[in-house]
């Protein structure tokens, strides 16, 4: 664990990959607070040690969730819903904002690989979907924040914590990482300046089950 960062907030705790970062996060250390809308989605045994219920589109919310924290990950995402949004980019937004009047600096935000694929490869049922995670990327990278902009390949929930993995800036490679090895990344990215204002990708190499 970072002498300089204890306690840790995670937007989107309660997805796939959040779930799986909270739980490493605690297990490395770290005092967790999530933002959750439904509590009923965290799981019984789940690994914070604090639960803020709200939404992250509302300010008031992030600005309590975020009380005493010394740094965020942000995953962030619509489960199966591909519609048009901008939940991930107004949600981030208020996030960016809250940290900077609380001087919280650290922040490891989760996006699509595809910001890394020429645009025109992108599936089109994905595209409206993909233009939320490169506004959100904006925000990042205007923010003065020391972020860490994460563009992962295919999750993979089946498959394990390796710890082992590649990570990559400005270009997409590989075929998929872990939910366990991504949120692994994400945690790791907590003590060490290494990938502050850099954009990643982050995969690895599974044997088929």
């Amino acid at each position: 664990m970072s002498g300089s960062v204890k306690n840790v907030a995670v937007f989107g705790g309660t997805g796939m990959t959040g779930s799986v970062t909270v739980g490493l996060a605690a297990a490395a250390g770290y005092n967790v607070t999530v933002l959750v809308r439904d509590p009923q989605r965290l799981a019984e045994d789940h690994a914070a040690s604090r639960v803020v219920v709200g939404d992250v589109l509302n300010r008031a919310d992030v600005q309590k969730t975020l009380e005493g924290q010394d740094a965020v990950i942000i995953v962030l995402g619509t489960r199966s819903d591909l519609s048009p949004t901008t939940m991930m980019s107004d949600g981030t937004r208020n996030i960016v904002d809250v940290m900077k009047a609380r001087g919280i600096s650290k922040v490891v935000g989760c996006m699509s690989a595809f910001l890394l694929w020429d645009r025109a490869k992108i599936p089109p049922r994905l595209i409206a979907l993909t233009a939320d995670h490169e506004r959100m990327y904006a925000v990042l990278k205007q923010s003065g924040l020391a972020y860490v902009a994460v563009m992962p390949p295919h999750i993979a929930g089946d498959s394990p914590l390796t710890k082992q993995y590649t990570v990559s800036e400005n270009i997409a490679t590989g075929r998929a990482i872990s939910k366990h090895d991504l949120g692994h990344f994400f945690v790791s990215c907590l003590s060490t300046s290494q990938w502050d204002g850099k954009t990643v990708s982050v995969s690895g190499e599974y044997k088929k089950p």
